[in-house]
């Protein structure tokens, strides 16, 4: 049975939040990814995965729809992008309307970097407005944790991104079309610059890390290996998210409400 939300009927999502009430919303971004890589490599990526988590888990996957918070691509076509409180305003309604049907339990699965702040706003006030207990997993961070060290990193159009489509989404994927990538060095400096917990730089725009918009070697990928990171990063995530949400429960108790009144 599929896990999509947008493809189950009513009696099934009724039963589904009978039987255990968690719901995955996959987080992504339409932003150019070269000549080689569709725009929507992020929010596919983020669906593979929360698809995968889903089956380890026992949730449904709801439509987290496609658009992300990404000004830093919008001097390249292709690229579409929603500010920070509309984008907060979608992920919390769509979130809320599960809430009302019975959800207890959100886990956010993020691949764009760009909406890392909007989604711990949206979060917060999930738990603290509407009662739902919430996990955020940074999948493209579990990704470059886990495969990073064979892929020459996290890097935008690059390997890792190329394996996380591949799968599913393969007749997307061009790499007959790959053209000349910005230099490594430079982007693997400013992108270790952005990504630190200490210091946080405001960049201009993607230019800043890859004048060409993308940088890396999507080559080596191939469907097979992208199979193996998916269910790599899914048991990674569904492992951690499941003890997190335990220690939640233990601590705050599930659907605790409203933790700033009295």
């Amino acid at each position: 049975m599929s896990r999509y939300f947008i493809e189950l009927t009513q009696p099934e999502i009724k039963a589904q939040f009978a039987r255990h009430p968690l719901v995955i919303l996959p987080c992504g971004s339409v932003e150019q990814h070269g000549a080689h890589l569709p725009t929507g490599t992020d929010i596919f990526a983020a669906n593979s995965v929360s698809h995968a988590v889903a089956e380890l888990m026992d949730g449904v996957v709801l439509p987290g729809g496609p658009l992300g918070v990404t000004p830093m691509h919008m001097p390249f076509e292709a690229t579409i992008t929603l500010s920070p409180e509309t984008y907060q305003r979608v992920v919390i309604e769509t979130c809320v309307s599960t809430a009302a049907h019975g959800a207890k339990k959100l886990l956010i699965v993020n691949w764009h970097e760009g909406n890392i702040a909007s989604l711990q706003i949206a979060a917060e006030a999930l738990h603290r407005t509407h009662g739902m207990s919430v996990v955020i997993a940074q999948a493209c961070y579990v990704a470059e944790e886990l495969w990073g060290p064979s892929c020459n990193g996290l890097t935008h159009a690059g390997e890792i991104e190329a394996l996380a489509i591949l799968p599913d989404h393969g007749h997307l994927v061009h790499l007959d079309r790959v053209e000349r990538a910005s230099e490594k060095r430079q982007g693997a400096q400013m992108d270790k610059l952005r990504r630190t917990r200490a210091y946080v730089p405001v960049l201009t725009d993607i230019r800043s890390i890859a004048p060409t918009g993308w940088y890396g070697d999507p080559a080596p990928a191939t469907a097979e290996r992208g199979r193996r990171m998916i269910g790599d990063i899914a048991q990674a995530i569904a492992t951690e998210a499941t003890q997190i949400f335990a220690q939640l429960d233990r601590v705050q108790g599930p659907g605790a409400r409203d933790l700033t009144a009295g």
